[in-house]
């Protein structure tokens, strides 16, 4: 019914499914517009299925979700998350994303780094802010992470802000905090 529509899929060593992606028209015409952020993030196992789902998505000029594909995956592996973002961009006429969200995951990080190199690596806040409370158990810690996360300052501010915020919760040597630390030009809108 949808002469645009496209599938592509992998069989396992066993000759069984592995790897399924599908996009329709509507999102390969979306793309075409508004293929400047991709947020690409695997809802682990939450189906009938059993296997990580994954939503390729955007945003278009009324600031709304435009959904860009869907893969359903076999595992997730660098592999894996290659085959998947090659196939989108063979679908998209490998047409180039400026920035992709993640969830931080290493493997999604790997094959973007390998796919898509030119595209900026950014992680989403949302998962960031979970990540938080789980990694350092304070909430007024969560709280001041936000404000550094989403506040514009300049460098200096954000250094000043941030080093006064680990002292005054005494988390110099938290692996967490100084890990987030290193990667804040991929999570603070400072850097962004």
């Amino acid at each position: 019914m949808d002469p645009e529509f496209f599938f592509d899929y992998t069989l396992d060593e066993d000759d069984q499914f592995g790897n399924l992606f599908w996009a329709d028209s509507t999102s390969r015409s979306d793309y075409a517009f508004f293929c400047d952020v991709l947020a690409f993030d695997a809802m682990y196992k939450t189906h009938v299925y059993r296997r990580p789902f994954v939503m390729l998505v955007g945003v278009n000029h009324h600031h709304s979700t435009t959904i860009f594909g869907f893969g359903l995956l076999g595992d997730e592996t660098v592999k894996t998350y290659t085959w998947l973002l090659w196939t989108f961009l063979v679908v998209m006429h490998s047409k180039m994303l400026k920035s992709v969200v993640t969830d931080g995951d290493k493997a999604m990080h790997k094959a973007i780094k390998t796919v898509m190199p030119e595209s900026v690596r950014r992680l989403c806040c949302w998962h960031l802010e979970r990540n938080v409370y789980t990694n350092v158990h304070y909430g007024n810690f969560t709280r001041a992470f936000c404000n550094c996360m989403l506040n514009f300052m300049t460098e200096d501010e954000f250094d000043l802000q941030w080093f006064s915020m680990v002292e005054n919760f005494g988390l110099n040597n938290n692996e967490w905090v100084s890990t987030m630390y290193s990667k804040r030009k991929q999570w603070a809108e400072t850097f962004l």
